[in-house]
């Protein structure tokens, strides 16, 4: 790789021309949730919800005796389970190989991580993708591939009689492979023009073609015309042009397409973090981002962008495609047909429109085998998002009791026991385990290390907490709720400077609901540290009081005050009573667990507040989340309240 192009880069161009390609089949991106963990005190509770799409309920013909043998094709790096024989299943693979091997190319990257594990199912025929496919109208999508995605799992779902299923589905994973792989944050218009530059790569045995414009690019731009660079460049992701069909949406696609294309062509990949730094950083605008990174003028480049459609010439690269990955030394094992059925149902258990139907479905297959395991973990993970909390301890217990080396079930187990309650220290004790024994059998799953790390954080382990929270991030450097669950830590730990600095870089996000959490962040920040600031001064007056400037003794129990800091806790309980007869103080009584804590407001009408509007007196029976230094006495002087 050029010395030049330290983020992105490609070996040098060997052809230029312009091809036709095929029109892209139909695709849709369909999201997944899981039920979503909560964390005790800064972190609050964040839930994560992704654009829901389904799938239909499987027939009988799909697994029925006369249809082909379901098997599990394995590769290095890939799972494919596939009904339509073992030689598209080990193209299948090889396919994901070699695009994975690409990847790693395009970002000059010697690993290439997947922070949510990926399932790949290759059906037989267009009429079994259909049962899955996103519903519209009443009627499923006719499409060629789908991409499914979720916090514990996504799925690539290909239908195996299309010619070329692969340009649908390779964009999607194109972004997977950006969560986890790409090291600043960007916008739209990178991240979608990459996925697109990425879909159209060709591969075969021998190289991969990387940088073939699709003619329908050209066509969409010479007929729709193109934005200005500069309107381009500020489209997000709760924009209109980002989220509703139609003409500047079909646009907004193409010309970020053309763009990265052009940054591709003339070597300006590595000044990209030039650019995200003046905009996101150095808070420059749009127009002086562009002159500072590209060395141009936001209307020069957007002639220089105008001539590389008129031309219609293009640079494509030859990659060798790695001599080591070999379809024939994939592993093939093949799958009962309760395996194809449970698998479908945890498709579906993962689309939010059609989850309903998924714990019937594992119902099924544990009538014909009581004891199949992943039917168990999935019966288990349809009742947790139910918050069915009994049923769902049952099957899970009963799924890691069958296959104690699925790290699924324990993430799960994990899952189930924090959402039981405040967590406890044999609670976060026993959650910790399952964490550790997910992590152990799965080293790649990012959101156990996140778990884990808060369980660390609230058990008093803090450096630990840290590293672990990292380690989250390392494998999904820009997942912003990790950034959000690693400020909170670091605001407990009182390293206020710090969660600050995350905090307003989360506070410009285009997720609304991450940028609302982050500015509610910011000002608990602010608020903490301003306490902290009149503690200090008054125990540095107490001090300068005190003879000889020596702290003072408290005769009434001997304890030294002494200007050291008292720790700051976080809790979640119940409201138990308020007693506000000394207004405008107020004290909270907790039940916390198997105890109760009291905690002082100094003044009801000034504390920091979040989910309620003012401080009330009758919150008694409500649920509470608490920011609080500790007192000698045990009780704590409140920092922060959060209604539940």
């Amino acid at each position: 790789m050029p010395a030049e192009e330290p983020i992105l880069g490609l070996p040098v161009m060997r052809r230029r021309s312009r091809f036709p390609s095929q029109p892209l089949a139909p695709h849709r991106r369909a999201g997944g949730t899981i039920a979503a963990w909560r964390v005790w005190g800064l972190a609050l509770r964040l839930l994560r919800t992704f654009a829901a799409f389904g799938g239909l309920l499987l027939c009988a013909p799909l697994l029925g005796a006369a249809d082909p043998q379901w098997i599990e094709v394995r590769s290095p790096n890939f799972s494919v389970v596939t009904d339509a024989g073992e030689r598209r299943g080990r193209d299948a693979a090889l396919h994901f190989e070699q695009m994975r091997s690409v990847f790693g190319a395009l970002m000059t990257r010697a690993k290439v991580n997947l922070p949510v594990p990926l399932q790949i199912v290759a059906f037989h025929n267009t009429r079994e993708l259909s049962q899955v496919a996103p519903i519209f109208n009443g009627k499923p999508t006719q499409l060629a591939g789908l991409f499914q995605g979720g916090e514990d799992r996504s799925f690539i779902m290909l239908d195996m009689s299309v010619e070329n299923p692969w340009t649908v589905v390779f964009h999607e994973y194109a972004h997977c492979l950006l969560d986890g792989n790409l090291s600043f944050h960007s916008d739209p218009w990178f991240e979608e023009g990459f996925a697109e530059y990425f879909s159209s790569i060709e591969v075969d045995n021998k190289e991969a073609r990387v940088g073939k414009i699709p003619e329908q690019t050209y066509q969409i731009l010479q007929q729709m015309g193109m934005m200005r660079v500069s309107d381009l460049f500020r489209v997000q992701r709760n924009s209109r042009t980002y989220n509703e069909s139609g003409d500047h949406r079909t646009t907004f696609y193409a010309e970020s397409a053309l763009v990265v294309h052009y940054l591709y062509d003339n070597r300006l990949l590595s000044r990209l973090t030039v650019y995200f730094d003046a905009l996101q950083v150095q808070k420059k605008p749009v127009e002086q981002a562009i002159e500072t990174a590209f060395g141009m003028t936001a209307e020069q480049l957007d002639r220089a962008l105008h001539t590389y459609l008129s031309t219609g010439k293009y640079r494509y690269y030859p990659i060798p495609t790695p001599s080591g990955i070999v379809a024939a030394q994939f592993s093939v094992t093949p799958l009962s047909p309760a395996d194809a059925r449970a698998m479908v149902a945890d498709i579906h258990v993962h689309s939010p429109d059609y989850r309903d139907k998924a714990l019937a479905e594992f119902e099924e297959v544990l009538k014909t085998d009581p004891e199949h395991a992943p039917a168990l973990r999935g019966a288990g993970f349809a009742y947790l998002q139910q918050k069915d909390y009994r049923h769902a301890a049952e099957y899970l217990h009963r799924a890691a009791q069958r296959d104690p080396k699925d790290p699924r079930v324990h993430f799960y187990i994990a899952l189930l026991l924090n959402e039981q309650g405040p967590p406890d220290a044999a609670r976060v004790k026993e959650i910790k385990k399952e964490l550790e024994t997910s992590i152990a059998l799965d080293p790649g799953l990012a959101d156990a290390y996140s778990l884990l790390g808060f369980m660390q954080a609230i058990s008093g382990d803090t450096d630990k907490g840290i590293a672990t929270l990292n380690k989250a991030l390392e494998l999904s450097p820009l997942n912003e709720h990790y950034l959000f669950n690693l400020a909170s830590v670091y605001l407990a730990a009182e390293r206020v400077d710090t969660a600050i600095g995350i905090l307003h870089g989360l506070a410009n996000s285009g997720d609304p609901e991450v940028a609302a959490r982050a500015h509610q962040g910011l000002d608990q920040a602010r608020a903490v540290k301003q306490q902290t600031g009149r503690l200090q001064l008054r125990i540095e007056k107490e001090a300068d009081a005190a003879p000889g400037g020596m702290p003072k003794v408290d005769g009434a129990n001997g304890l030294k005050t002494v200007p050291v800091l008292p720790a700051m806790h976080f809790i979640k309980g119940k409201v138990v009573a308020v007693d506000c007869s000394a207004s405008p103080q107020a004290v909270l009584t907790l039940d916390v667990g198997a105890k109760s804590i009291k905690v002082h407001v100094a003044d009801s009408a000034h504390v920091e507040l979040i989910g309620a509007d003012e401080f009330s007196c009758d919150w008694a029976g409500r649920s509470i989340a608490v920011n609080y230094h500790e007192r000698l006495d045990g009780e704590g002087d409140v920092v922060s309240l959060e209604m539940q």
